[in-house]
């Protein structure tokens, strides 16, 4: 039996139609398949590869913790290097206000324990999520997700959940002294790029401290060099309460990390202790990976590079009549079309000529582009030109 009908046959599947390319390796922005042939990745896996593959630095980390020790405790018991190592490298890219981390499994996990220590923190139930809003796929963060088409079939989810418009100054009203937690993508992924304006974020921020609402920042999929910036809410100059991280923060490897003042997280250890627990949370592998990678964004990363080069490739691609609008952050792309067949076309034809494109769950009409962020200015003009043809062809 062939890999494709293993793959069917006895891996879970998450859609009927699956893209079935047969991975072979992966170096710098490509992916090779077992036939040879050569894909460009923009996508990055979904903005996970931000460094693309095999980075020098990472496969040196992870050589160098593998011949240490993989597991040895719960995560909090023992003192391990690789996370006191990611500790430093993240802290060094944030504000200092944000001095304590925790390390999860998955961006969802980190969404899921945000949700606990919010209503830990406040003694309140109540929380405020974004129409558009993509947290995750588990219970805590499908139920603070607002697609109620991937959400219908799992209900009853969490209870206490109002959703509110993004960018619409009155629905910050609906956040009260009742409300334990404010639930936002900095830039809203899964709902195709959608971008806050800043009067609207000084506002968010503003009522969530006049009502001792804590303001979470999931920044899973924006955060990280994406957006030009290391971190998006830079963009709008304030503070996140708690942040969230994921996807690019592990180099390749599955991580999550949840960002807060040390006295915010402090309370995950008393009323109760072990308030909130994860055998493998903070892998010293994945961990040694993570810390690598904060180290490259900080001394490798142009991030000024990164909107230089978002800039030429959305104006190369938005020549084409048959964009109808795009959205745009640093390296963080939706371009608009007139239905979701027609993207199904543009990203067929990408991938027929050797280049990965990707679309929105809850924005099909849009597909999707987030580069690794060390692409050169060749590879992007050379995409563009991959990317418009097969618009080009798909009229």
């Amino acid at each position: 039996m062939d890999n494709k009908k293993l793959f069917v046959k006895h891996l879970g599947q998450t859609t009927r139609h699956p893209l079935l390319l047969e991975i072979d390796y992966a170096d710098g922005i490509y992916i090779f398949d077992k036939n040879g042939k050569r894909y460009m990745d923009m996508i990055s896996g979904i903005a996970v590869s931000s460094l693309g593959h095999g980075h020098p630095k990472i496969k040196q980390a992870l050589q160098k913790q593998i011949d240490k020790h993989l597991h040895v405790m719960v995560y909090g018991e023992f003192i391990q290097e690789a996370q006191l190592e990611l500790s430093e490298n993240l802290r060094a890219l944030l504000p200092t206000e944000l001095d304590g981390l925790y390390i999860v499994n998955s961006g969802t996990e980190a969404n899921e324990a945000a949700i606990k220590l919010c209503k830990a923190c406040t003694g309140r139930t109540e929380i405020v999520s974004f129409n558009g809003a993509y947290h995750g796929s588990t219970n805590g963060s499908l139920s603070i997700s607002s697609n109620e088409k991937r959400k219908k079939s799992f209900r009853p989810l969490l209870p206490n959940i109002e959703f509110i418009d993004l960018n619409r100054l009155d629905s910050l009203r609906t956040i009260t002294n009742k409300t334990a937690g404010v639930f936002l993508e900095t830039i809203q992924g899964d709902a195709g790029v959608q971008i806050p304006s800043t009067e609207f974020m000084t506002a968010l921020r503003e009522r969530c401290t006049e009502t001792g609402s804590l303001l979470i920042l999931d920044e899973i999929q924006c955060g990280l060099g994406r957006t030009g910036k290391n971190f998006a809410f830079e963009h709008y100059g304030i503070l996140p309460d708690i942040l969230t991280l994921g996807k690019a923060l592990g180099g390749g490897l599955p991580i999550g990390a949840l960002v807060a003042p040390q006295k915010t997280l402090a309370r995950f250890s008393n009323n109760p202790e072990l308030g909130h627990i994860t055998t493998f949370g903070g892998h010293p592998l994945n961990a040694s990976s993570a810390a690598a990678f904060c180290a490259i964004l900080a001394d490798e990363i142009n991030l000024s590079e990164v909107e230089r080069l978002g800039e030429i490739l959305e104006t190369t691609i938005n020549k084409h009549p048959a964009i109808i609008a795009s959205r745009r952050k640093g390296m963080l792309f939706a371009f608009d079309m007139e239905s979701s067949a027609q993207v199904a076309k543009v990203v067929e034809g990408c991938l027929e000529n050797g280049l990965i494109l990707f679309w929105f769950l809850s924005n099909p009409n849009s597909f999707r582009i987030s580069p690794p962020l060390n692409i050169t200015e060749n590879q992007i003009v050379s995409a563009g030109r991959i990317i418009y043809n097969a618009i080009e062809e798909s009229i």
